[in-house]
């Protein structure tokens, strides 16, 4: 369990209510304008983390707690499309929280020697000088740090988290967690009792976040005791409190099996996290569950605990639709809603729900508060942590914790604002699961129909039919490959469409050309020869084309046998089952290393090849489309000379996003229009996005 709080601007009026994923692009949608990771306030070999955001009164600069760093960072956003360092600001702790008040910045630092001895305080910062005004002992780990628009209160949930080590995080863990209320005109810190509340675990109750309405009140999220409770902030006292209760949701996966099957159900505590008031009598919760809950989704409550609108398995299933459905937390929480915010932008009030597995923001129009209408899905970097409005500037900006440098996972702010933007760029209908797409290739006599592959990170091998007609493209069909009857997973990093019917599956790990009739079942496993198949690395097939009676492959990384700055494509006669081997030139990349990842015939003697590195984000480099022409005949192994057709990098940072890694899928279609798309690696360790990419008649 991480900290968590942010703090929403306070509007009026709510609504909610589940629209298609393909439905969602209307006049006020938002878009992304620029991502900043958060090393850019240090070094990029720093360790640094972005997880709870505000941003000052002047709506020009963000501020985010960067808790492995123990300081506040500041991104100067007066341009959003290109937001500038601001520096850090140490502090002797561990921020979990920051708020803003006028021109100061008040930043909850926890200062903990050990979980049965908490302390913490609130820092006071001068926002425009930087040096700390004042700082008030808490008395205990402060988590969430809310302000009353009226600016007469801040509240403080003091959450004094328990071990996870010991009990297996069972409750209770003293000591007890509390509301801390401080008076702005005092600086007073008044304590607030919780306990007594919940039926779990009474005697402990830990407070996650804090949210407060325009009558000075208080709504406090007891997550691990799946409490709600309010509290008026002029009397220091609870003046409702209620459970979140439970939920039964059907229509969800449940199993880690890398397959995404919407058949399970679920009966859970909702266990909330992140609160936001909606109306002085209507808040949202964001369901994110503990160790004994978690409900996928978020809900409206009215202030007496009833439960006003829920989102069941709604959110799942458009996570699905869109491609960011982590299926390795089908077993836990699912897409594990964290957090929610409210804001009216416009005319609109909006609220804004954060999936930290699925690594999006979901933004519902509540002008209904009783049938909030999903509007869209905002990619995000990994972990989305904290989600803050700017009103006054459009703004949406999102503050995401998760840091893997060695992955090129860095922790970041994204700034969105009102206009179209290019994500999704490609969904499914009826929640058909995708991700992973692997490959193109067209299909013989269709002008705009495309297929694509999932490989092995899902199971059965499944083959997807795009609409590129539509846009966002559509996936409008599944195909499960089948082996003697029975479904059968492939590592398939290759497909084409054969004009006779049915298809070339290229499996890696092992190396096979699997040909496949039009209802996917098995016909032919071909293999490598043995001194080809001893010399391939664990980076083998990387795609397939056929061009009359040869099928064509590409091999992604070079042979143990051969030079480290060439790779291989290979011919199969299908009449005489004879290979013979080409050899492609690499560019070097300045960091990690390159290879191939897709292959297609655009007539009988030139081909078309992908050439990237294995970078994402600030340090991919290449990411190419280039073609070559094969000699008639030949032998040994001849190298080919190779053209540049097409840079797709500027098109990958056009989004303002992480730029992905993996472009793996290219063709032409009937319509002689060329496309691309990346593989979103499951969400495992990568942001998840899938990107299609349109560019035109280029081959």
């Amino acid at each position: 369990m991480h900290k968590r709080s942010a703090v929403a601007l306070i509007g009026l009026a709510a609504t909610f209510v589940a629209a298609p994923a393909s439905a969602h692009r209307n006049d006020t949608e938002f878009r992304r304008l620029s991502t900043f990771p958060a090393y850019l306030n240090s070094s990029i070999d720093d360790t640094a983390a972005a997880e709870i955001s505000t941003v000052t009164e002047d709506g020009r600069t963000v501020v985010y707690t960067d808790s492995p760093g123990r300081r506040l960072g500041f991104v100067d956003i007066t341009d959003p499309g290109r937001p500038q360092p601001g520096g850090t600001l140490a502090l002797d702790g561990e921020p979990t929280s920051v708020a803003h008040l006028g021109h100061l910045l008040l930043a909850g630092v926890n200062t903990r020697e050990s979980f049965t001895d908490p302390s913490g305080k609130l820092v006071v910062i001068d926002d425009r000088s930087r040096t700390v005004v004042r700082e008030i002992d808490l008395g205990g780990q402060p988590d969430s740090v809310a302000v009353a628009p009226s600016g007469r209160y801040i509240a403080v949930a003091i959450e004094n988290e328990r071990d996870e080590d010991v009990d297996d995080g069972a409750i209770p863990q003293l000591p007890a967690g509390y509301l801390s209320v401080i008076d702005t005109r005092t600086w007073k810190a008044s304590k607030v009792e919780l306990t007594g509340l919940a039926a779990v675990a009474p005697t402990d109750p830990e407070p996650e976040y804090v949210s407060i309405n325009a009558r000075d009140e208080a709504i406090v999220s007891l997550q691990e005791n799946n409490h709600l409770a309010i509290v008026s902030l002029k009397s220091k006292k609870v003046v409702e409190h209620f459970p979140a209760g439970q939920v039964t949701v059907s229509g969800v996966d449940t199993e880690d099996d890398d397959r995404i099957t919407l058949d399970g159900t679920i009966t859970a505590k909702r266990e909330p996290d992140g609160v936001a008031w909606i109306t002085d009598d209507l808040f949202a919760s964001a369901n994110e569950g503990d160790y004994e809950g978690g409900s996928r989704g978020w809900t409206i409550f009215s202030r007496d605990g009833k439960v006003v609108w829920d989102a069941g398995n709604t959110l799942e299933h458009i996570a699905v639709e869109h491609g960011l459905y982590p299926d390795k937390r089908s077993d836990a929480k699912g897409i594990e809603v964290e957090n929610v915010a409210f804001a009216t932008i416009g005319r609109t009030p909006y609220v804004f729900v954060n999936s930290e597995r699925g690594n999006f923001t979901a933004v519902y129009d509540v002008s209904n508060p009783r049938k909030p209408k999903f509007q869209q899905l905002l990619p995000t970097t990994n972990g989305p942590e904290g989600v803050v409005a700017v009103p006054s500037r459009g703004l949406v900006v999102v503050s995401s914790e998760e840091e893997l440098p060695d992955e090129n996972i860095r922790g970041s702010v994204q700034i969105y604002g009102i206009g179209h933007g290019r994500f999704p760029s490609i969904v499914s209908t009826g929640t058909i699961p995708f991700g992973t797409l692997s490959a193109l290739s067209a299909v013989p006599g269709k002008r705009s129909q495309l297929v694509s592959v999932t490989d092995s990170a899902y199971t059965p091998t499944r083959i997807l039919t795009i609409d590129t007609a539509q846009r966002p493209a559509e996936i409008h069909k599944q195909l499960t490959v089948t082996k003697d009857g029975k479904p059968v997973g492939y590592d398939a990093e290759g497909i084409v469409a054969r004009k006779s019917g049915g298809y070339w599956l290229a499996s890696e790990a092992p190396d096979l050309i699997v040909r496949l009739d039009d209802k996917g079942r098995v016909q032919q496993e071909i293999a490598l020869p043995a001194d080809i198949a001893a010399a391939v690395t664990s980076n083998g097939f990387e795609g397939v084309t056929e061009v009359g009676s040869s099928v064509w492959v590409a091999v992604q990384r070079p042979l143990k046998t051969d030079p480290q700055n060439v790779v291989r494509i290979g011919k199969l006669d299908l009449r005489t089952g004879s290979w013979s081997w080409l050899l492609y030139p690499l560019d070097a990349a300045p960091v990690g290393w390159t290879g191939l990842s897709e292959i297609v015939a655009v007539d009988g003697n030139t081909f078309a090849v992908i050439e990237r590195d294995n970078q994402r984000g600030p340090r991919a480099s290449i990411k190419r489309v280039y073609t070559f022409d094969v000699p008639a005949t030949w032998s040994g192994t001849p190298a080919v000379r190779k053209k540049l057709v097409k840079d797709l990098l500027p098109l990958l940072k056009a989004d303002n996003g992480w730029v992905q890694d993996k472009v793996e899928g290219l063709a032409v279609a009937g319509d002689g229009q060329t496309y691309a798309v990346t593989d979103n690696d499951a969400i495992d360790d990568a942001t998840g996005e899938t990107v299609f990419l349109r560019l035109g008649r280029i081959l």
